[in-house]
């Protein structure tokens, strides 16, 4: 029971150090919050198993956690409330040209990581770019402020050239 209580516990407490840290997704978190999720992650489970180092306990434990990851899917998709919680809710980061700083500085975000995205989006400058919002499971979405600038710089993306200059190389080998 004591590792029961102690999974449930310490899933829970992960969950909130991990929504209070960041809103990244796991591949875009930086160095310094893997470590921490990593390092309370470890600490956690040291607390949970205890000194019963049994199969048997580290197998309740994981069921426990299993189900109670299951358990919170469930309510957050009958649970506005706390889905909005667990999983937050889009913010704006860019509004037509204006940075939305009190937003930014809240989630950690610097001009450069929304820039970073809108080049990856084919857009070379804020003229570019309507809306920069912030969504739930933490990737920057750009809008376009005008969709025929938008289809035009992702028609000149290099990616692109370079995929149809090389199909036409193999072509030319045949």
């Amino acid at each position: 029971m004591y590792t029961i209580i102690h999974a449930i516990f310490g899933y829970f407490f992960l969950l909130f150090i991990v929504r209070m840290l960041s809103r990244r997704p796991g591949g875009q978190l930086t160095p310094f919050e893997f470590v921490i999720v990593f390092l309370i992650g470890g600490l956690i489970i040291l607390a949970t198993v205890g000194d019963d180092k049994s199969a048997t306990n580290c197998i309740g434990a994981i069921l426990t956690i299993g189900l109670m990851h299951r358990l919170t899917a469930q309510l957050r998709s009958r649970s506005g409330g706390l889905s909005k919680w667990v999983d937050g809710s889009p913010i704006v980061l860019l509004k037509d040209g204006q940075w939305q700083t009190e937003s930014m500085h809240g989630m950690r975000i610097d001009d450069p990581d929304v820039m970073a995205m809108a080049r990856a989006k084919g857009m070379k400058d804020l003229g570019c770019i309507r809306y920069a919002v912030l969504e739930r499971v933490g990737s920057i979405s750009i809008i376009a402020a005008d969709e025929e600038d938008a289809e035009k710089d992702e028609d000149a993306r290099p990616e692109e050239a370079g995929t149809e200059t090389r199909d036409e190389e193999l072509a030319g080998q045949r």
